[in-house]
């Protein structure tokens, strides 16, 4: 879980400690939560789980409300099309992307956002930073992202296999 974007950063390496010790998909989350926003250096963060074909916003820290509770369709939302095609969105301009709903997004105080799908081979949930400004979201901030996706995603294997491996109740 220690890869050499988590070498380079002291948050991410602590991260990777709180997601060896996760207990369950909500300690995931939680994780995620609490430290997204100060990796990333964004405004916001949101922790969206894919459900079938919605994709539920669980979480978030942010300086405005978000969506979470909310739940949007996996073809509607940018979290749903990170998800999908197993993909990094980066999107310095919501107004001018294609991928952006519009109405979601008319009353926020958002500008700048970067997706990150989390799970593999299917992406079971995605994490989102968010900011005020459109903002130049450089190499390093969206490999931070990742690398924290990633750890995610090792942590929620880990539980699988676990599960996977316990005895069956009698």
């Amino acid at each position: 879980m220690f890869d050499e974007r988590s070498r380079a950063d002291p948050h991410l390496m602590r991260t990777a400690e709180l997601m060896a010790e996760a207990s369950s998909l909500d300690d995931v989350v939680s994780i995620l939560e609490r430290t997204g926003r100060r990796i990333a250096g964004s405004d916001g963060i949101a922790v969206v789980l894919r459900e079938n074909d919605v994709c539920a916003y669980v979480a978030e820290d942010a300086i405005e409300p978000l969506w979470k509770g909310s739940r949007f369709s996996l073809d509607a939302c940018i979290s749903g099309w990170a998800m999908q095609n197993r993909e990094t969105a980066v999107i310095p301009d919501i107004g001018i992307d294609p991928r952006i709903p519009s109405d979601a997004y008319a009353y926020k105080a958002i500008r700048s956002l970067v997706m990150v799908p989390i799970g593999t081979p299917e992406p079971v949930a995605a994490l989102g930073a968010y900011w005020c400004a459109m903002v130049w979201l450089d190499t390093a901030t969206v490999a931070r992202l990742e690398a924290l996706a990633c750890q995610a995603t090792a942590a929620l294997a880990r539980l699988e296999g676990k599960r996977s491996t316990e005895p069956a109740a009698s």
